[in-house]
């Protein structure tokens, strides 16, 4: 989506489903800012499609006389999203595995929607209007938290569910050795932590060879604790959005699918990719 476009449109909601949480807010597509306060719903205990679209459609009433009645809504879920349908579930119910979700919340919602991985949405959100803003090359943001969630950008284009927290890394799946809420568990200091976290990100850099590597996640904040412990050849910096990105990279999906329409989705025939 171009400056000018941005520039012209009115807030697009996004929301963001985590484990614990719902949030959403509207936001500004110039700035990337919350055009309003976020509102925030606990995630419904038993975590169904058909549960946490009752409480989206909260959060979408909360907001419909801030947003255009034809207005996209953008959604963020902790699962791998193909042509709409989640095709895992991490820290949702499992019956979100090979669920057409996306069709779901239009349903309920009656708006065109665009679903998307959680660290996708946010990875996008950084190279917009964060930490990796206008860079030219290749960007891999990291999310550390409950596990380690992945994003890699090429020019600002997204290639979407890279899931390379899970990259067999010793023997063991990275994320069970190296998510910030291991360190937790465990009790690891930063220096102990950082030594498995080199361990990851020279995996990772090995087979990517990124420009940049974003670290996003809560503990982005203390990054001046354990990143300066982390030496690869790739420039490492702290991400900027932090607890907004993932609302912010799903709104400006959402626009942005809006005014490019993708041309395959599942289901989508032959006529109709050429209409």
């Amino acid at each position: 989506m171009s400056e000018a476009t941005a520039a012209s449109t009115p807030p697009v909601l996004g929301i963001d489903i985590g484990g614990s949480g719902i949030k959403g807010a509207p936001v500004d597509l110039t700035t990337g800012e919350f055009a309003a306060e976020r509102l925030r719903i606990d995630t419904p205990e038993k975590s169904t499609p058909e549960n946490v679209a009752a409480v989206v459609a909260q959060i979408v009433d909360h907001f419909s006389g801030q947003i255009a009645s034809d207005s996209p809504i953008g959604i963020t879920i902790p699962a791998v999203v193909t042509h709409g349908i989640t095709r895992s579930a991490a820290n949702i119910d499992k019956s979100w595995i090979n669920c057409d979700a996306e069709k779901i919340f239009e349903d309920k919602l009656g708006r065109d929607i665009l679903l998307v991985n959680d660290a996708d949405a946010a990875g996008v959100a950084e190279v917009k209007y964060g930490a990796a803003a206008g860079h030219p090359g290749l960007v891999v943001l990291t999310t550390l938290g409950t596990g380690i969630g992945t994003a890699i950008l090429y020019r600002g284009v997204l290639v979407p569910n890279s899931e390379l927290g899970h990259l067999e890394i010793d023997g063991y799946d990275a994320e069970k050795r190296a998510a910030s809420s291991i360190k937790d568990k465990e009790g690891l200091s930063y220096a102990k932590w950082a030594k498995r976290l080199q361990r990851y990100y020279e995996t990772l850099e090995a087979l990517l060879w990124p420009d940049l590597i974003v670290v996003g996640g809560g503990v982005s904040k203390d990054s001046d604790k354990f990143l300066p412990l982390i030496d690869i050849n790739a420039e490492m910096v702290p991400a900027k959005l932090r607890n907004t990105a993932g609302i912010v990279g799903a709104a400006w999906l959402a626009a942005n699918r809006q005014q490019q329409p993708a041309l395959i989705r599942e289901g989508t025939s032959e006529s109709a990719l050429v209409e």
